[in-house]
């Protein structure tokens, strides 16, 4: 599913997503394309990017092919999601003690557009830290 969503080619390409959205949350997937995290995350990802499309833009980007935010946004987990909107990092408080990025697969499409809603309307709100609409912090049991 990566191949249906934009790829962040080079650092002035994720420079430039994050810059140059005024109105929309910009939702960027970090990690490498053949992780299986990451294809699964891009699959829901690109299910979704039709029904977000009016609040929020989904670009992917290869951590090894753009080096350049590794250190700076800590992309160090197989796959991470960071979001972004009128050139601020937005965080989220997903229950897990890390606020500045998503680094877990959801379970479902409604999952996602929850949470891409969530952030966005904290975002025009002018938060900076909003809370996830579930605590992913207590532990699924199987």
């Amino acid at each position: 599913m990566s191949a249906f969503l934009p790829h962040l080619r080079t650092g002035w390409h994720v420079d430039q997503a994050i810059l140059s959205e005024d109105d929309r949350l910009v939702v960027i997937r970090f990690g490498r394309d053949s992780d299986p995290a990451c294809m699964l995350m891009d699959e829901l990802l690109f299910k979704i990017s039709g029904p977000v499309s009016q609040f929020a833009v989904i670009y992917l980007c290869d951590i090894d092919k753009v080096p350049d935010f590794n250190e700076m946004y800590e992309l160090y987990d197989p796959m991470t999601v960071m979001f972004f909107y009128r050139n601020k990092h937005m965080m989220c408080d997903f229950g897990t003690g890390n606020n500045n990025k998503l680094n877990f697969v959801v379970s479902s499409k409604q999952e996602l557009i929850d949470i891409i809603e969530t952030i966005y309307r904290g975002a025009i709100k002018g938060k900076g830290l909003v809370v996830s609409p579930r605590d992913y912090g207590k532990v699924r049991k199987s």
